[in-house]
């Protein structure tokens, strides 16, 4: 649903009292925050400027999108879409960052002004740097437009957010979906990592936002639950990151009948495995944002972008109390969806 502009309806600012309290714990933000459409989808106070820009934007036919909600493999499914689309042309993949090969669609939301000019001011002696800085706040939706040939997109944007002829104009969207509690531990170390996010508390506090639905992006449930209805569109993929890290390779070619109708050789396959595989990937300067460490917009001291990349994290953060607390909302949210994440109980 949309109003004649073509804005999704229903943004509205996070009440008040609770809106401090989100800008004491997420200090990249320095306005506030949004519930947008009837889900109620959180994000910065940007997106009530770009809502029509975002969600009018044009998709082409030859456009390949990575829809997901956040740290479920999202940068390493990019990897290997970019490839397998591309022949493996991994010269390229190693030589141009995967941020210029694979934009961003909404990052520029979460660079708020304050946010940037203090970044600009820090890399003054470095125009580079500058450069960088100034680049990361152009809209996605600028740069795309700007780019020929096919296209390769990344969003955090659940689908009904998303432009609206996204599925009839021909283009491949890959939904990755993964656990909520892997999920909750990956994005509570961003969130610290990365300044434009900027939090500064503990995890458990950061659950009870996440659970809440008070985290860029949340709710969790709406999101993965859209993608899963559209499961069975034949422009869709809907992968599980529990499959992906259990047979990487068997994704690699469910991967490659998508986009190209059939699979790589045995050889092929190998070779991208390798190139996946997360001992070398974390190493890989082209996907580790290795940039934004550089300019000070990733903090010292905090975990690197690229993590483990395995399941079953969580527990490294959950305390027993937390977990069955995060069990019994897991359960609840179960019972309205027949999606069940490999390996995990019926609720």
């Amino acid at each position: 649903m949309s109003d004649q502009n073509g804005v999704p309806l229903e943004i509205t600012p996070v009440e008040e009292e609770l809106n401090r309290q989100l800008l004491r714990d997420f200090t990249g933000e320095r306005t506030g925050f949004l519930r947008v459409g009837p889900q109620g989808y959180f994000l910065p106070s940007k997106y009530a400027k770009e809502a029509k820009n975002l969600y009018n934007f044009q998709p082409r036919s030859t456009d390949t999108w990575v829809v997901t909600f956040p740290r479920s493999g999202t940068t390493w499914t990019q990897e290997m879409v970019w490839l397998i689309a591309n022949k493996l042309d991994f010269e390229t993949a190693k030589q141009i960052p995967q941020t210029e090969r694979f934009p961003f669609f909404e990052f520029s939301l979460f660079l708020h002004d304050e946010t940037k000019e203090e970044f600009i001011q820090e890399n003054a002696s470095d125009p580079k740097k500058v450069e960088l800085v100034q680049q990361l706040s152009k809209p996605g939706y600028q740069i795309l437009e700007e780019m020929s040939g096919p296209r390769f997109i990344k969003t955090h944007l659940p689908f009904s957010l998303l432009p609206k002829n996204l599925l009839q104009v021909g283009c491949k969207v890959i939904y990755v979906a993964r656990n909520p509690k892997d999920v909750a531990v990956s994005f509570y170390h961003l969130n610290r990592l990365i300044r434009t996010q900027g939090y500064r508390g503990d995890f458990p506090k950061y659950w009870d936002y996440f659970e809440k639905s008070l985290n860029p992006w949340t709710p969790y449930w709406s999101h993965v639950n859209e993608g899963w209805q559209l499961r069975n569109h034949p422009n869709v993929l809907f992968l599980f990151y529990e499959e992906m890290n259990k047979d990487l390779k068997k994704t690699i070619n469910r991967v490659s009948e998508f986009l190209n109708g059939e699979q790589l050789s045995v050889e092929d396959t190998g070779r991208l495995a390798n190139f996946l595989d997360i001992s070398n990937f974390r190493k890989n300067p082209a996907v580790n944002y290795q940039p934004l460490k550089e300019a000070g917009i990733l903090i010292e001291g905090e975990e690197g972008f690229i993590r483990k990349g395995k399941t079953g994290g969580w527990v490294e953060e959950f305390t027993p109390e937390l977990s069955k607390r995060a069990d019994e909302w897991i359960n609840n949210n179960l019972k309205l969806t027949d999606m069940r994440f490999p390996g995990m109980c019926d609720a």
